[in-house]
């Protein structure tokens, strides 16, 4: 039985949900949840039990000092609330229930029920979980997001695609397929990161899923620093690229067929979309670099976000993409040779499978959205 005290009561409330691992190429969805728990200051109120879900010799526990007191940080998954106010009487007024964790290694369906069981006594109205996989894609031009969900009417409703998508799914899979099987809405939102700089952050993924829940719940997301650590993201891998003529030429490729591909969606309704975004971001207090999907405004530089793993302050060089053997009906000159590619989880826990060709990368280790609808154009 599930016991809420000190929750106040929510309104409109909307889960949103992140889990490190398979799902998180360069760490991008968990790195939005946790940006929206920053920005908002949100009051966790509940963690699930690390014994129940976890395997500790593959997601092991920490150890800090505190004082000179040490202590042990567990793997888990916690939920915290945030009140989104209306600002400047832009957006509208709702709750949050921010989830974010580490993908389980166990008892995922129980895993699921004890998640929607909060869900049930919070009143949520629907579940958004968000994704990153490694894809085709070029750093240089907006992230794409994709959109997607098992309910056909959610799907009209909210201009989404109706997921297809058959083979091995991870955590956010099994989510969604839990939550229509519990009567509750459920959308993921997927992000492409390039497969050529896959390694963790990668704040613009984070910034262009940002922009899509933002999009989706009608709410006005605080950017804070992000708009700024994306731009430093894109000059940094500008520089890298710039350095080796082989992923600048393979940068290059994937530039023009991103052009020819995105021709048609150069629409007047596109151009709305864009707009109506601008306007809803627009604020004279927040200063200059209003964001976009890209996050990319004007040419200012600045500090790039630091990983605080390896200590770089830009990311790393691309590395040598693995051979593999071509699947049936593929063309096997696709992709450059020896182009870079990542483990998508940005914390060497786990693997991640393949997408197809309409998906994003052809790796054995980026996870596939399921999650994710065929033909999305990443």
């Amino acid at each position: 039985m599930i016991e809420l005290e000190g929750v106040p009561e929510l309104i409109d409330p909307v889960m949103v949900a992140a889990f490190e691992g398979w799902n998180d190429a360069g760490d991008a969805a968990s790195a939005a949840v946790a940006h929206l728990d920053r920005e908002w200051e949100g009051e966790v109120f509940a963690a699930l039990d690390a014994e129940d879900y976890y395997d500790f010799q593959v997601n092991r526990p920490t150890v800090f000092l505190d004082g000179g007191v040490r202590k042990i940080t567990w793997p888990t998954t916690r939920l915290s609330v945030v009140r989104v106010g209306d600002t400047n009487g832009k957006g509208r007024k709702r709750d949050l229930v921010l989830v974010r964790g580490i993908e389980p290694s166990m008892r995922w369906r129980s895993f699921c029920n004890e998640i929607l069981g909060f869900a049930h006594e919070l009143g949520v109205e629907m579940l958004v979980v968000l994704g990153s996989l490694l894809g085709d894609t070029p750093h240089t031009r907006p992230v794409p997001v994709s959109g997607v969900t098992s309910d056909a009417d959610l799907a009209s409703r909210l201009d989404l695609e109706e997921s297809r998508y058959e083979g091995p799914t991870g955590i956010v899979g099994i989510l969604q397929e839990a939550c229509t099987h519990a009567g509750v809405p459920a959308v993921s939102l997927w992000a492409a990161v390039p497969h050529y700089v896959s390694q963790p952050p990668n704040p613009k993924a984070s910034l262009a899923l940002l922009n899509r829940l933002e999009d989706l719940l009608d709410v006005r997301i605080p950017l804070g620093e992000l708009t700024e650590d994306a731009r430093a993201w894109q000059l940094g891998v500008d520089q890298l690229a710039a350095e080796d003529s082989e992923v600048a030429e393979y940068v290059q490729s994937l530039e023009e067929a991103r052009d020819t591909a995105d021709l048609p969606e150069a629409s007047g309704e596109a151009i709305a979309r864009e707009f109506e975004r601008y306007l809803r971001r627009r604020d004279p207090q927040s200063g200059p670099g209003v964001a976009t999907e890209g996050g990319l405004t004007d040419g200012r530089d600045s500090s790039y976000l630091r990983d605080t793993t390896s200590g770089r302050t830009r990311p790393p060089r691309p590395v040598s993409k693995e051979p593999r053997e071509p699947k049936a009906g593929e063309d096997s000159a696709t992709g450059p040779k020896d182009t870079a590619k990542g483990n998508g989880n940005g914390n060497g826990n786990g693997t991640t499978d393949t997408p197809d060709s309409s998906g994003g990368a052809d790796s054995a280790d980026s996870p596939r959205p399921e999650d994710g609808p065929e033909g999305n154009g990443i």
